[in-house]
């Protein structure tokens, strides 16, 4: 058995999650369930990130102690894994003991390798994301990623990393394993043009965070001890690293492609295999984050509309590139699950209902492009795998027009649609779940991959309930 250990960023709990945190979140889950159902052993993380100062700051904005905010909010986390119908087999929270123990010994073994020293320094600093900037990352004078947030000039007595010390193992690690290109290349050539500088890892006159093992006057620099997560939630005995596929935001590329390898390098641990770098989710063209307060509350979308219908309209979006998202958009994708696949799995199980089956050849099923599907999945291209999945839907649709089951009563045209309802069912089972399990009880199959190929027992099959329920635009 192949292991598969797949991990998401882990989110800041300054503020409640948005739909940008549950796009992440589900296309991880849909990679999870596709390499479960294969046959692959799957370990997927998600999680927190506690110890940031931007936390410590919503707090004292709210009032409320630091610890009771970030438990408190780390909590909808929580409840948005369950809301969306998660399959992660484990939730990092960084306050937690078995965190803060690894990200000291991780720490230790950097400074044992000579790879951590004290100096003074002043520079760029974006309080949005936590860390120093360039001039060449500034556009306008502001952070492309917090353009409302004012850079401040921060000056202090820290700790460095020797991060230039793997700039050439780094270049290695993008090139081999960022995808997609245009993510890599972008890395690559921000390291050609750069002189790799050394990371400021600690902050001192902090009241929040780990603290620094090497020195009780300072706390750890956020990001270094975040990125550590996926090594202390990779199982009880760290058995799932390496990561096969770690899947963060495209403004995060830098701390996972440059950063993170080299603390992996300095501490002994091997390289993650993939990094997957997806796009935003907009809204009218503009990036959605709390810092802007253009977000959408995926809560409100899944009690709704229901976790299947918010999943399906998520992962039809690109995954590579920046999507737009709206509530708008997500009932014209309910409509299409209810008119395409719905209605499908209705009309079918209705005239098998009526007239029965016979068992038969599905030359139906010869035009499913399984091939290109896995091709797909092997490239992470979860919108590109659906696509494929709903042309052929579309065909199903057809067939059932052309053939006119309910004027021939073809009880081998009915097995064919029956069949290929079942294939269809299980290639949707990585993207909406409870609608896959729905048609698997109903037309008596189990959720396996092996059962795609696998002709379906003729079995009594009533009428489905309707899998999706139209929504009007208003």
């Amino acid at each position: 058995m192949k292991k598969f250990y797949v991990t998401t960023a882990i989110d800041y709990v300054n503020a409640k999650p948005h739909i940008g945190h549950a796009f992440e979140k589900t296309l991880a889950d849909a990679l999870a369930r596709w390499n479960q159902l294969i046959g692959n052993k799957v370990w997927f993380l998600t999680g927190t990130d506690e110890n940031a100062q931007k936390n410590s700051q919503a707090a004292k904005e709210a009032k409320t102690p630091v610890k009771e905010f970030v438990d408190k909010n780390s909590k909808s986390f929580i409840e948005l894994c369950k809301k969306l119908n998660l399959s992660n087999d484990d939730f990092i929270r960084t306050t937690e003991k078995r965190h803060v123990d690894i990200s000291k010994e991780i720490i230790k073994k950097a400074f044992d390798n000579n790879d951590i020293y004290k100096k003074n320094y002043e520079g760029l600093y974006c309080y949005g994301c936590e860390a120093y900037k360039t001039e060449k990352d500034l556009v306008d004078g502001k952070c492309p990623e917090h353009p409302n947030k004012k850079i401040s000039v921060l000056k202090e007595e820290a700790y460095f990393f020797k991060l230039s010390k793997y700039k050439k193992q780094i270049e290695k690690f993008v090139k081999d394993c960022v995808v997609p290109e245009s993510r890599k290349n972008e890395i690559l050539s921000r390291l050609k043009e750069d002189d790799l500088k050394d990371l400021c890892i600690t902050r001192k006159n902090s009241e929040w965070g780990i603290d620094f093992p090497l020195d009780e006057n300072f706390k750890v620099y956020v990001w270094f001890d975040a990125l550590i997560n996926y090594i202390s939630g990779s199982g009880k005995k760290q058995e799932f690293w390496p990561a096969d596929l770690h899947v963060v935001g495209k403004g995060i590329n830098w701390f996972h492609s440059v950063i993170w390898p080299a603390i992996l390098l300095s501490s002994d641990y091997k390289l993650p295999k993939k990094l997957l770098v997806h796009g935003y989710l907009n809204l009218q063209g503009q990036k959605m984050s709390k810092s802007l307060g253009n977000v959408i509350d995926p809560f409100v979308l899944v009690d709704k509309y229901g976790a299947d219908s918010v999943r399906y309209s998520l992962l039809r979006c690109s995954v590579f590139e920046d999507s737009d998202y709206s509530e708008e958009i997500l009932i014209k994708r309910n409509n299409e699950l209810a008119d395409k696949l719905g209605n499908l799995v209705s009309r079918v199980s209705a005239l098998i209902e009526k007239y029965g089956l016979e068992k038969t050849e599905n030359k139906l099923l010869k035009k499913l492009k399984l091939k290109e599907i896995e091709k797909h999945f092997e490239n992470y291209e979860t919108d590109k795998a659906l696509n494929e999945i709903f042309s052929f839907i579309d065909l199903c649709n057809e067939y059932v027009q052309s053939k006119k089951p309910w004027e021939t009563h073809d009880k081998k045209v009915l097995y064919e649609l029956a069949d290929s309802i079942k294939a269809i069912a299980i290639l949707l089972s990585p993207f909406i779940p409870s609608a896959s399990e729905k048609i698997a009880k109903q037309f008596g199959f189990e959720i396996k991959y092996e059962k795609i190929k696998e002709p379906l027992k003729e079995n009594k099959i009533k009428k489905s309930e309707i899998l999706f329920k139209k929504v009007d635009l208003k």
